[in-house]
């Protein structure tokens, strides 16, 4: 039994509502995509939900403060754009380096407080600022550089599976914090933190940003092949003009081999087409996705009676569902050539699954798993083709000419404006679940509608490129049979 919490009272919420085992906290910065290690942040939250009377005196006693620490580090990561913007216009490897290092220092400090008996709230409040911080210069990082390596035919589906790492660093590091958090918590944060200080040294030696660096053929985008399609149609651009553009590129590059692209401005980049509808779905998409990552667990405990073993393990199948959404998000977009649509279609499913599972996922215990596990694969399946893909597409978009100076800074805006939902998301739940759960799963249902009704306007342009092309086709197929 968990402390402050009875089986006898339902959805009362207890004086702990995040004292549960196996509980994940967003990710703010993966470890490089090498090994994709990703354990900071769930660290952390696995101390804070399974801390013991030698945690910190004030984290103990009030639940607010409680809270504190964590919703300070939220708030920080609405940095994000800011540290997306840096990440344009700095080295990547030297930047997302630094970043971890820094990480696995303030991670480590954190567990430090445990040895060197700090029991003072400002302490951990400061490092949990530091924390945030510093984290937000990963993703956007990692997400550039995926979108550096890989074109815009199959990043779907690459990128979905790549995104998996996310759910196995929630597993790794709810694993590895409970080795020690029963008895020297400390060791909770400073072990992961060395690794990703370790981690951060091997990324510095062996991460390549583009792939020109070891001589391999970059990646077409929009711009590119848009224009390659343009050139060959024009007139003008016969092979013999093609050859002369060719050699006075040839000759421009060697005269200007250090030349490169402007990185582009915050405002430039809310002006490229999609950005703030993908970026505000993504805001309501991550209120829907953290809220169960944080609660699922004490509802389950709560209101389906199981024990808080059984409830720490079920509430994993949500992220087995969201490794599966994923790559099947990505493999449907590139696909149907939709993201927008596919996003929006998930969403959609996802409203009358959460009311499903909230009347009926108690039933039993096969009705549970399988319940999460879809619930998982609509609720995170748009979260993460959003994070990922549709964030490489954009800053990869045609309208940039082939610019791929702005893929940090679309990622940062997007997932920083994702991340304003991943702190209202926990916050909302909390003050809502005291009038009964029923509310709170009304409350992400409306989330996941506005979601999806942002989107509308997307949707819409590409149906309509759907019809433009089966009209080509059509006009083709009649062509062809004339001609016969």
């Amino acid at each position: 039994m968990l402390p402050g919490h009875s089986r006898g009272r339902g959805s009362e919420i207890p004086a702990n509502p995040v004292a549960h085992l196996s509980l994940k906290v967003p990710r703010l910065h993966p470890a490089a995509h090498l090994l994709n290690l990703h354990l900071l942040s769930h660290v952390q939250e696995a101390h804070q939900c399974r801390q013991e009377p030698s945690a910190p005196q004030l984290l103990r006693d009030d639940p607010a403060h409680q809270r504190h620490p964590q919703a300070q580090r939220h708030h920080v990561v609405q940095l994000g754009p800011i540290c997306g913007i840096f990440g344009e216009r700095l080295p990547l490897r030297y930047y997302l380096t630094a970043g971890m290092l820094l990480s696995g220092l303030f991670t480590s400090l954190l567990g430090l407080g445990y040895f060197w008996n700090i029991h003072v709230l400002w302490y951990f409040v400061l490092i949990q600022i530091c924390n945030g911080l510093v984290q937000t210069t990963g993703w956007p990082s990692v997400v550039t550089c995926v979108g550096n390596w890989f074109g815009k035919g199959k990043r779907g589906l690459i990128m979905g599976i790549w995104n998996s790492h996310t759910s196995v660093g929630n597993i790794l590091g709810s694993l590895i914090a409970g080795i020690w958090v029963d008895e020297q918590w400390g060791l909770s944060f400073v072990v992961p933190g060395v690794i990703t200080a370790v981690m951060g040294l091997i990324t510095f030696f062996f991460f390549i940003e583009y792939p020109e660096d070891v001589d391999c053929s970059p990646p077409q985008h929009h711009g590119e092949l848009e224009e390659n399609v343009d050139n060959a149609e024009d007139p003008g651009n016969r092979p013999q003009s093609n050859r002369e553009n060719g050699l006075e590129s040839a000759v421009s590059f060697s005269k200007e081999p250090s030349a490169q692209p402007a990185a582009i401005s915050f405002f430039g980049a809310l002006w490229i087409p999609g950005v703030v509808e993908f970026s505000l779905c993504l805001l309501f998409a991550k209120l829907v996705s953290y809220t169960f990552l944080y609660w699922l667990p004490l509802y389950i405990f709560n209101v389906v009676h199981f024990s808080a073993k059984e409830s720490g393990d079920l509430s994993t199948l949500f992220d087995v569902g969201g490794i599966v959404g994923g790559i099947l998000a990505g493999l449907v977009s590139d696909y149907t050539n939709g993201r927008a649509t596919t996003c929006c279609v998930m969403l959609i499913l996802a409203a009358p699954m959460m009311f499903l599972y909230n009347y009926v996922g108690q039933s039993g215990i096969s009705i549970s798993i399988v319940m999460l596990l879809i619930c998982g694969a609509l609720v995170n399946g748009p979260y993460a083709l959003i994070t990922t893909a549709v964030s490489a597409d954009l800053g990869t978009h045609k309208s940039l000419k082939g610019n791929a100076k702005a893929l940090s800074t679309v990622t940062a805006i997007i997932d920083g404006t994702g991340s304003i939902g991943a702190a209202l998301g926990p916050l909302l739940a909390g003050l809502i679940s005291p009038t009964g759960w029923n509310n709170v799963f009304y409350m992400l249902i409306s989330a996941d509608i506005l979601a999806c009704l942002l989107l509308c306007r997307l949707v819409y342009k590409e149906i309509l490129a759907w019809r433009s092309s089966l009209s080509r086709d059509r006009g083709s197929s009649v062509a062809l049979t004339h001609a016969r």
